[in-house]
């Protein structure tokens, strides 16, 4: 039975796994003081939530960050942040609104006119929190001024963060977390709207008692529990492992960290949104997303703060992600942090097109349009060019697949959009191309990370299977012969399950040279990859990607049905069908001979993959298009490699290694 089938089964039987992507979203939206709508993917109409907006390029006093939920509707809006931050609710009774609709897949914006939240011009973030047990709720309460008055909420667990906001009249914004103080959490308290440090005050607004999995507790005070005062409170769950596939897997922890630098927090995934506060001092709050850009490259980390109007913040190193967490990168040994950290997407794709697109430079910003947001790019003129290559995590920055340089800053590689990359400009061009590439659990992850003095270090990664190509290029050597920075490719051979056969390409994608190693494919699994080969042919085996002291990237696929294939061919000198199980052929197609030398081709069905000539490129070179060959043929499961393709793709007795993308 196919993966959907069991999930469709297992919620007719009321059980339908949940991801991380049901139940959170980081939408990015340029405005246009009209109306438009946000679709995320978020059910708050059916199943409720809260939306939270902040303007990302003006800092006016009237940006303010806010907040509105399902619980209250679309025309009841609370601020943390500017001269609103202490007040009560404010209400949009007439139109044009902010927020005029929540909807079955995201939310409806107007004309605003109290919050410019869709002013022309400016760029914004929204938010989104879908109420979930094990994950959200939004919960309102009139209080009864009597300490030990408890509220109920519906995660089905222990909460690992409260944030409570009165909403018919002056008070801030009081934060109880779980990981406040070791020794008695439920004492201390902050707020949302301030840059204070923790306090214990007395009463405790959480009346010196910890929330349970049902029910969360109030001290007497009107900054929680007046009586006849009307409150909301936004309810976060910690580590309820009860998501993903298995159900068995956390989307959202709340914890703490010491303030060191280098501090690494282990989450045991990777997180894609971040808000945090140092709970011994005075700094503001901050928000990181992956969205905005969470950049591993420079001091470039896109920060907006809860308590203040600013817009993004870019002039910071703060936050590195990594594939389990995240490294703390300031200075400030001995404060204590507080954090809520939300896992990133966690579903398997179940077709090419969610995950993969080609397009042509156009004059609009984005520059290339995908569908989706864009982790990896490849860019390269048909006339002629360096094939560029660059990421999320490195926003910014470019590398070349022809060259062996270090990134070098390049500020067009953006990837701040919901539905494309490069920032827009330079005017349309149908020569120039774009390959886009979405992480996605059984298709393609992408690892930053700094190299090893240990031997044999494994990297983790978040493909969820074991990856069967990885591409590794050293980010900061910048020696054109230096052999530390050739790209680095290792493909799984045909025999290779664990330890086995593979085929190693040292100085992969920027020469011809044939495999270097053809003898162990190892140091592998779902969650951790080890660039190494045992043996070259003529000598020992060596590390490559593991530099004490480097920065590095890697790019993993595996084989996901109807999706992608990573595999292997032999030439005949004929027809060679290479059957990839798709159902309407290959889309992208690389190639690479790995028993004698070769270019790595690429071809795409946008430039064509037809019956006739079907133009092809070259990673490893700058070579302009050639349009006058017929290499490859349509095949409805796959590709076809023609008996006039040259020995670099089909020899007698020759062997191939390919990556296809339905």
């Amino acid at each position: 039975m196919s993966k959907k089938l069991i999930q469709a089964a297992a919620g007719a039987a009321g059980g339908e796994s949940v991801y991380a992507e049901d139940v959170f979203s980081t939408y990015l939206y340029d405005g246009n003081s009209s109306t438009q709508t946000i679709t995320n993917g978020i059910d708050l109409s059916g199943e409720g939530g809260l939306v939270w907006l902040k303007s990302r390029s003006s800092a006016a006093s009237y940006y303010d960050h806010i907040f509105c939920d399902t619980e209250r509707g679309p025309t009841k809006y609370l601020a943390s942040s500017g001269i609103l931050a202490t007040a009560g609710e404010q209400t949009q009774t007439a139109s044009p609104r902010d927020i005029t609709s929540f909807n079955s897949d995201g939310f409806s914006l107007g004309v605003d006119n109290t919050f410019y939240k869709n002013v022309s011009g400016e760029t914004f973030t929204s938010w989104t929190f879908r109420k979930q047990a094990g994950f959200f709720d939004v919960v309102t309460y009139t209080g009864n001024g009597v300490a030990g008055r408890t509220v109920n909420h519906n995660l089905g667990s222990v909460p690992g963060c409260i944030i409570v906001k009165r909403l018919n009249g002056y008070n801030g914004w009081a934060v109880y977390h779980r990981a406040m103080d070791a020794t008695a959490p439920e004492d201390w308290m902050m707020r949302l709207n301030s840059n204070a440090a923790r306090v214990d005050l007395t009463p405790s607004r959480w009346n010196d008692t910890a929330p349970t999995a049902a029910q969360f507790t109030l001290s007497d005070n009107d900054e929680v529990n007046g009586n006849g005062d009307t409150y909301v409170a936004y309810v976060f769950a910690h580590d309820d492992q009860s998501f993903g596939d298995d159900s068995d897997e956390s989307i959202i922890k709340c914890g703490s960290f010491d303030g060191a630098a280098g501090t690494e927090v282990n989450l045991g995934w990777e997180p894609q949104w971040i808000l945090w506060k140092n709970a011994s001092s005075t700094p503001s709050w901050g928000i990181i997303d992956n969205m905005r850009g969470w950049n591993t490259s420079a001091n470039n980390d896109a920060m907006l703060i809860p308590n203040l109007t600013n817009a993004e913040d870019l002039t910071q190193d703060i936050l590195d992600l990594t594939s389990t967490g995240f490294v703390w990168n300031p200075s400030a040994a001995g404060n204590n942090y507080i954090y809520i950290a939300i896992r990133r997407p966690m579903k398997t794709p179940e077709s090419g097109t969610e995950v993969f697109a080609i397009d042509t430079r156009s004059a609009d910003d984005p520059a290339f349009d995908s569908g989706f947001p864009v982790d990896m790019a490849l860019y390269k003129s048909t006339s002629g060019s360096d094939t560029g290559i660059g990421s999320r995590l490195t926003s910014g920055y470019q590398q070349a697949t022809n060259l062996t340089f270090a990134e070098s800053a390049y500020s067009r590689y953006v990837f701040d959009y919901m539905d494309g990359w490069f920032l827009g400009g330079l005017g349309a061009d149908s020569a120039r191309y774009s390959w886009m590439f979405k992480r996605a659990t059984g298709f393609f992850d992408v690892v930053a990370y700094e190299g090893s003095s240990t031997l044999f270090q494994t990297y983790n990664h978040n493909l969820g299977v074991e990856p069967e190509m990885y591409i590794v290029k050293c980010r900061t050597a910048n020696v054109e012969a230096s052999f530390a920075a050739d790209w680095f490719v290792a493909v799984k051979g045909p025999a290779a399950s664990g330890a086995g056969s593979g085929y190693v390409f040292s100085g992969g994608l920027n020469k011809t040279d044939a495999v270097l190693s053809d003898d162990t494919w190892g140091g592998l699994s779902s969650t951790t990859f080890t660039p190494w080969y045992a043996t070259l042919r003529s000598g020992p085996g060596g590390l490559v990607g593991q530099i004490a002291g480097e920065k590095y990237i890697a790019y993993l696929f595996a084989t996901l049905a109807g999706v992608s294939k990573v595999g292997s061919y032999s030439g005949t000198g004929s027809n060679v069908d290479v059957d990839c199980g798709f159902s309407a052929g290959a889309r992208f197609i690389l190639i690479k001979r790995t028993d004698s030398t070769g270019d790595w081709y690429v071809y795409d069905s946008v430039r064509g993959i037809v019956a006739g000539n079907d133009p092809y490129l070259v990673l490893n070179s700058t070579a302009s298009q050639v349009a006058s060959t017929d290499y490859i043929d349509p095949l409805s499961s796959g590709f076809t490699v023609t008996s006039s393709a040259p020995a670099a793709l089909n020899a007698s007795g020759g062997t191939y290694i390919f990556l296809a993308i339905a």
